[in-house]
């Protein structure tokens, strides 16, 4: 585990020792009831942000920790997918299928602000831990739900991992790909990180009512309404114009300042000239090609529209004829807005993300093999910071149960 429990995003090592670690939600109990990524994703943002996060599961444990057996990798691996979401918490197992689980939960629930689950509706009503059921029960409670469809409508009980109910039937796949192509894959967990933080920011709410009202509050989210916020600007234009137009290809695309390049070295970038006639002079001479400022077919924003498809073509030509290390300064130079298409490596070595402080080291105590040193596990940073404090998990990734003893004993205490 790190011995340090906060850095600043200046200290791109994230071992720099804080002096006080007061973090906003100290005191505050979670109680999860999820798997895979959404929902402990939202319990692992709040675990980052100092909430004490007990995660329940069941006797098999939650199918995440085994995601690479799942793809056929059967070799003994760390698992940075599970640290990502799971890091700073404490792992209880009881079997919900028994009247000693079900009254163990019962207890946890008692003693807990928030409780977070993304099983689906079905599963919780069998239990007795659907929403309006444990809110009955618990009404200073908060209670967050997450799940593919929501709680009610046709497609309440289908199943809807990110791919399915984020990317796909929220119209994302479809709209960010050309007509002609098939539509695009979503990387994993992309939705199920979105779906997180929207339903931390919900749970974030709902606290703060608390402390006014001393009520708790039911949150909703689920992956298709977040897909669907994501994709706002255009279903909202769909909505109210009836229409939207079609994806382009690259090269046919009509805002060639905000388009993908490649230099001579195979290395992809963006423009990011939204604001066409203002960006495109700079473009000009960071080129060479100052007089194409003056050329009719791109001395305006509504010309380079009009004459996008030429202009991508003049632009793939001359960018061919370099590499990026040539552009990149002369772009600097000139006030080119633009951005590198960076690899995950790219990104790991970025010392703009180092500033940052995104990456975190903890250890993996689920890592068991025998007479073993824990790896260290290093993940990606909770996206907010504090008074400029990037805060480190207070407890490594939790093993299978790890904590089940330890939470009985606190339990039956009180």
């Amino acid at each position: 585990m790190n011995t340090s429990s906060s850095s600043t995003p200046s200290d791109s090592s994230n071992t720099a020792p804080s002096t006080a670690d007061h973090r906003p939600l100290d005191g505050i109990k979670v109680l999860e009831i999820s798997q895979w990524v959404a929902g402990p994703a939202a319990a692992g943002i709040m675990a980052d942000w100092g909430a004490e996060v007990i995660k329940l599961e069941a006797p098999a444990g939650d199918p995440q920790r085994g995601v690479f057996a799942a793809v056929g990798i059967e070799k003994e691996l760390p698992n940075p997918a599970f640290a990502q979401d799971n890091r700073g918490k404490r792992s209880v197992v009881f079997d919900l299928q028994t009247p000693e689980g079900l009254a163990r939960c019962e207890q946890l629930l008692a003693q807990s602000d928030v409780f977070i689950t993304n099983l689906r509706p079905d599963a919780l009503q069998r239990l007795q831990l659907d929403p309006a059921a444990v809110s009955a029960r618990h009404p200073e409670l908060i209670i967050a739900s997450l799940s593919g469809y929501g709680s009610v409508g046709p497609a309440r009980d289908v199943p809807g991992y990110d791919a399915g109910a984020f990317w796909s039937r929220s119209g994302l796949a479809r709209t960010n790909s050309p007509r002609e192509d098939p539509p695009l894959f979503i990387r994993s967990g992309v939705g199920d990180h979105i779906t997180g933080m929207a339903t931390a920011m919900g749970v974030m709410a709902a606290l703060y009512e608390r402390t006014r009202t001393g009520k708790g509050r039911i949150v909703e989210t689920s992956l298709f309404a977040t897909g669907m916020y994501t994709a706002g600007w255009d279903l909202s234009v769909q909505l109210t114009m009836g229409r939207l137009s079609s994806m382009r290809s690259r090269t046919k695309s009509q805002t060639p300042m905000v388009n993908s390049y490649r230099s001579a070295d195979d290395k992809w970038f963006f423009l990011i000239g939204l604001e066409a006639g203002r960006h495109f002079p700079g473009l000009a001479n960071a080129i060479g090609r100052p007089e194409l400022a003056e050329d009719d077919r791109f001395g305006s924003a509504k010309s380079i529209f009009a004459n996008a498809e030429a202009l991508i073509t003049v632009l793939d030509e001359i960018f061919s004829e370099h590499p990026m290390s040539h552009w990149a300064p002369l772009f600097e130079a000139n006030d080119v807005w633009w951005a590198p298409c960076q690899t995950m490596a790219d990104v790991a070595a970025d010392p703009q993300a180092l500033a940052l402080g995104m990456f975190i080291d903890t250890d993996d105590s689920a890592w068991d093999a025998a007479e073993r040193v824990p790896p260290k596990v290093r993940t990606v940073a909770s996206p907010a910071t504090f008074d400029g404090q990037v805060f480190l998990p207070r407890r490594p990734v939790p093993s299978l149960g790890e904590h089940t003893a330890e939470v009985i004993a606190e339990l039956d205490a009180t």
